[in-house]
């Protein structure tokens, strides 16, 4: 019989992210948050939130809904 790998919340994105997309804000989950050399992703990222353990293993559209892009000033 095989064995199941338990899914330990350590293996699962921390964090939820609103990042600059082509047609507006996108969501994104991110296991650490590492904007890489030279911190390019900084600029693109409109924000972010650590999640609570038990909502890491929720799909994008759930967290997307609990928690909205922000609002982009168009001026």
């Amino acid at each position: 019989m095989a064995r199941r790998r338990t899914t330990d919340a350590d293996d699962l994105p921390r964090y939820f992210v609103w990042v600059r997309g082509l047609e507006g804000p996108e969501p994104q989950k991110w296991t650490a948050m590492d904007f890489g050399v030279g911190d390019w992703k900084r600029a693109l990222v409109l924000a972010y939130l650590e999640l609570p353990e038990d909502e890491r293993h929720l799909s994008l559209s759930v967290l997307a809904r609990r928690y909205p892009p922000p609002r982009l000033d168009l001026s």
